[in-house]
């Protein structure tokens, strides 16, 4: 309560995964909390379309440590099954190669015993040791530090101890060809990386962790899409007591010196709070919401010299018919590996050839497709807006043809005379729609030298009650990564507010 009795009010600025488990916990604890979203749904990178009866969810689409969300209602003594049914998915990915080999990634242990026995009888031993080393770092990195804010170099000595013994300097690819002989299972050991917005060639072998993290926990799909959990997570938000302003963006966040006094919309509604938390792009909250202050640019600056994780190019279609042989997520694999990283992340081009994660969630829920049809997503990395400059609105439509051309020759001989509806999304609407730094759709780089403390802190380091949640902060991005950050941004805002 403040010092007149009323409760005291936070602003959380974005609807995305780690805006609304940010704002659920705040709520939770009984303090007033506004979330303030500027596009016309909630969700972020979760958003949805609804196109000639398809549902498109714009992503992230893999759902793994459902009990960190399920925490979120059990504060207030809910169940998460209230609001929304979560449906295990298996395989968790179907991996294919050029060759036509395929290789079913699955936490079944005979399943994968056998997948990795066709490939190379003398890995299975060596997958043993691997998983020992993913159980270790899971450990260390999710279990003990995912959730805890890194605000001090000190902080981070802490952890080093643990981070030289698990080798955090090798990086995820290095690490599982330890461990690993055969190239494809060291690429299916280490793609993962990629899901967060990673090179598995640079990022940090702590995050094999995500390893542990599915085998574990599993990989899940939300009925009627990730948007049906995003839009769980806000009938609990409002069932317990908040408030959600939809469609009208912040312009500014208001300080007075090194406080935020409260934030001021594109329309003109302004409201004074007692704390100001931010899930919007880093750079976009740095040098466009706090212009006003001198520490928006003197951060903005500091930003701008760090890396940023890619774009990426999505397609998305509606097909006639049903395709029951295609699982729910299945990794296409180019022709290159390290190579086709390298042009992503070092080169900033375009390749002619490209790695493909293609959804398929009508396969597990039908209910994404009309009757008779199937919805898909085929996501491409491509560099950011920083390092491949080219004309998006032209090369759109070329890269969209393509795509769909490699799906025909492995999966779908005559996908495009089966196209109902379909439509692609680019580094420009990563920029112009989430207002992204140079569209990246992961925010900084999970680089071990911009990761825990030398990410973006969850509490300002000026302006004490600024908070952070989302992708650019500590831990990271993904879905457990954002809930994560949120719970550790939430631990430290309910502490200051305590004072």
């Amino acid at each position: 309560m403040t010092d007149n009795g009323t409760a005291q009010r936070a602003a959380v600025i974005g609807a995305g995964f780690g805006g609304l488990a940010l704002a659920i916990r705040l709520q939770s604890a009984g303090i007033d909390t506004t979330v303030i979203e500027a596009r016309d749904k909630p969700g972020g990178r979760a958003y949805f379309w609804e196109r000639d009866g398809f549902t498109f969810d714009a992503g992230p689409t893999v759902i793994t440590d459902p009990d960190c969300l399920a925490q979120l209602w059990r504060l207030t003594d809910h169940d998460i099954a209230e609001d929304i049914e979560l449906q295990p998915v298996q395989p968790f990915y179907r991996l294919n190669w050029p060759d036509g080999t395929n290789f079913d990634y699955t936490n079944d242990v005979a399943k994968l015993a056998a997948g990795i026995n066709s490939l190379n009888p003398a890995d299975l031993a060596g997958y043993e040791e691997f998983l020992t080393y993913s159980a270790a770092v899971y450990e260390e990195g999710y279990v003990k530090l995912g959730h805890v804010p890194f605000l001090s170099f000190s902080s981070m000595i802490k952890a080093a101890p643990a981070l030289m013994k698990n080798q955090a300097w090798r990086s995820v690819y290095s690490m599982v060809s330890k461990y690993i002989q055969n190239e494809k299972l060291r690429e299916a050991l280490s793609f993962h990386t990629l899901l967060v917005g990673g090179n598995p060639m640079n990022t940090s072998s702590i995050y094999a962790l995500i390893h542990k993290l599915e085998k574990d926990g599993g990989v899940w799909w939300a009925k009627g899409g990730t948007n049906r959990l995003i839009a769980a997570m806000v009938r609990h938000f409002e069932r317990i007591g908040g408030t959600v302003r939809l469609g009208d963006a912040v312009a500014r966040i208001d300080t007075i010196g090194n406080r935020a006094t409260g934030v001021t919309t594109r329309s003109g509604w302004h409201q004074p709070f007692d704390v100001v938390a931010t899930n919007g792009d880093l750079m976009h909250s740095y040098r466009d919401l706090l212009s006003g202050n001198r520490r928006g640019p003197q951060a903005a600056r500091t930003l701008a010299r760090k890396r940023w994780s890619p774009s990426l190019f999505v397609v998305h279609f509606g097909l006639e018919g049903t395709f029951p042989h295609i699982p729910h997520h299945m990794i296409l694999f180019g022709p290159r590996y390290k190579g086709l990283l390298d042009d992503i992340y070092k080169h900033g081009v375009l390749p002619q050839d490209f790695s493909i994660y293609l959804h398929h969630p009508s396969v597990t829920d039908p209910s994404m497709a009309p009757a008779g049809k199937s919805t898909f997503y085929a996501l491409v990395p491509v560099a950011h807006l920083g390092k491949l400059r080219i004309d998006w609105k032209t090369a759109g439509a070329d890269l969209e043809r393509r795509i769909l051309d490699e799906i025909g020759r492995r999966l779908i001989p005559d996908i495009h005379d089966r196209v109902v509806t379909k439509f692609h999304y680019s580094p420009l609407d990563f920029s112009h729609d989430l207002s992204a730094h140079l569209g990246s759709a992961f925010s900084l780089e999970p680089l071990l030298t911009q990761s825990a403390f030398f990410r973006a802190h969850n509490r300002d380091d000026e302006i004490g009650n600024l908070y952070f949640t989302g992708a650019g902060t500590h831990p990271g991005a993904g879905i457990p990564g954002v809930v994560g950050s949120a719970k550790a941004t939430a631990r430290l805002m309910l502490a200051d507010l305590a004072r």
